[in-house]
């Protein structure tokens, strides 16, 4: 199970070929890599697997090959369009995911690789980033100037970038770590860096249009990617508001929205788990909750209301489709502005 969506094994894949299976989505949520939070968000995971499926068939129309089948309902596989309810399981096409063995923070791709031959998921996230907002990473990482922009220093506001940026980070390691190119070369296997780029950018382009058509902006976001045989396509679930982080006017609509609420409400949750990050980098450990004393508290049931219509209506206006009862995109932001 991942921490937010359970995985089902129906046909194992092999060497030679691929398996099936499926994922549900739960009503789970997680931030700062702690896995699974004390709530569930009423409808979260039905918002993501329907926003998820919306993307999937937006880039199957678009010719980008994908692991995407269908949506479950009724133990039948069918398309979003063909489904009575609010889905919350996914049809997938599975590829082999070997064990990546590690010493502390050493990882052994050789090993992960040696085993995966030619059917595997990529261990590799490949990041898109369209707006670079307050907080970013990439503020702390590169100037201005190194994407094309007339700036000296980043300004207290979004930033647009003129092209969308495109980074790699780790997949399965504790913790994400960024990845320069040639790190991310060797971490990618067989699959070519230039075609996984690439792939990304279309993804990027798919839901950034998408988006725009629904008067939402499409900040930035992330895919995952299997090999098979040569090929690579997307996998794991696309464009939803914890894959990506998208705005309405100028609030955040995206898992960000909760984890600045617990930056907020639970400083010392929040620092605490930075502190455990660092400390096990320094101490060479892998799990770093292990050296994290302090556990995040419930979310008050405002809350996790706000957080339910935000996904919900969310969903509805991105895909525009009536699948919730949900309030106004308008009305959901409003009450977030409030949190």
């Amino acid at each position: 199970m991942t921490s937010v969506k359970e995985f089902h094994i129906e046909e194992k894949a092999t060497d030679d070929s691929l398996g099936e299976g499926s994922f549900v989505f739960t009503d789970d949520y997680s931030v700062f890599d702690w896995g699974k939070m004390p709530d569930q968000i009423p409808d979260k995971g039905a918002s993501l697997c329907t926003m998820g499926a919306f993307n999937f068939e937006l880039l199957e129309e678009a010719g980008v090959p994908t692991h995407y089948r269908g949506v479950v309902e009724n133990g039948e596989v069918r398309s979003l369009e063909e489904a009575s309810r609010p889905p919350w399981q996914m049809a997938i096409d599975l590829t082999q995911t070997p064990k990546l063995p590690n010493e502390g923070l050493e990882y052994d791709y050789d090993s992960y690789h040696e085993a995966a031959g030619e059917n595997f998921l990529i261990p590799l996230e490949i990041v898109f980033r369209n707006r670079v907002p307050i907080g970013s990473s990439l503020r702390r990482r590169t100037e201005p100037a190194d994407h094309g922009l007339e700036l000296e220093e980043w300004p207290d506001e979004p930033v647009d970038l003129p092209e969308p940026v495109v980074e790699f980070t780790t997949k399965y390691e504790e913790s994400d770590r960024q990845l320069d190119r040639a790190e991310a070369d060797v971490i990618a296997g067989k699959a070519d860096l230039d075609e996984l780029e690439d792939l990304a950018l279309e993804v990027n382009r798919v839901i950034t249009e998408q988006a725009a058509e629904t008067e939402l902006v499409h900040q930035d976001g992330k895919i995952e990617c299997l090999y098979y045989k040569g090929d690579v396509g997307v996998a794991d679930v696309v464009g939803t508001f914890d894959e990506n982080r998208f705005s309405y006017g100028a609030t955040q609509l995206s898992k960000e929205v909760l984890r600045q609420y617990h930056k907020r409400t639970q400083p010392e949750w929040v620092q605490a788990v930075e502190a455990a990050k660092a400390q096990a980098k320094q101490e060479d450990i892998a799990d770093w909750r292990s050296l994290c004393d302090v556990e995040p508290k419930p979310l008050d049931d405002r809350v996790l209301e706000t957080a339910r219509n935000m996904y919900c209506a969310g969903a509805n206006t991105y895909t525009g489709l009536d699948v919730f009862d949900a309030p106004p995109l308008s009305s959901a932001i409003g009450s977030v502005q409030g949190l």
